[in-house]
């Protein structure tokens, strides 16, 4: 069956930069958009990137433009997440996505869902 497994979360400092990995077995990796949501508590689930599977085209958040970046190798079949300058709003349980979309903001549209990994910014 599909797994979709996150590892990198932490805790870390204002300012600082993570690296959230997102290892796909179970699927054809290359025919699947790829994406990255968080919630925070009391939030409902936010879309952060991702990165479709036409062409590689990438997408992100209003919130996250110009600090994230989500990159897939597609010989390990990974989504990485690179996070830079975060900030204490970052703060979120952060999940792996995989749907057939071209892509979408909305969590409905996608099929497959990991366990999560809480990121924790502190000022």
């Amino acid at each position: 069956q599909v797994q979709l497994v996150e590892s990198g979360g932490g805790s870390v400092q204002a300012g600082d930069s993570l690296r959230l990995s997102c290892a796909a077995s179970g699927l054809t990796f290359s025919s699947y958009t790829m994406g990255w949501f968080r919630q925070a508590p009391g939030k409902e689930r936010e879309f952060v990137a991702a990165i479709s599977w036409i062409l590689g085209r990438t997408y992100y958040g209003d919130s996250v433009k110009d600090r994230f970046t989500i990159s897939r190798d597609s010989a390990k079949n990974t989504v990485n997440l690179q996070m830079n300058s975060l900030k204490p709003e970052d703060t979120a349980a952060y999940y792996c996505t995989a749907g057939r979309t071209v892509w979408s903001t909305n969590p409905n549209e996608y099929m497959y869902w990991g366990q999560g990994t809480q990121v924790t910014v502190s000022s």
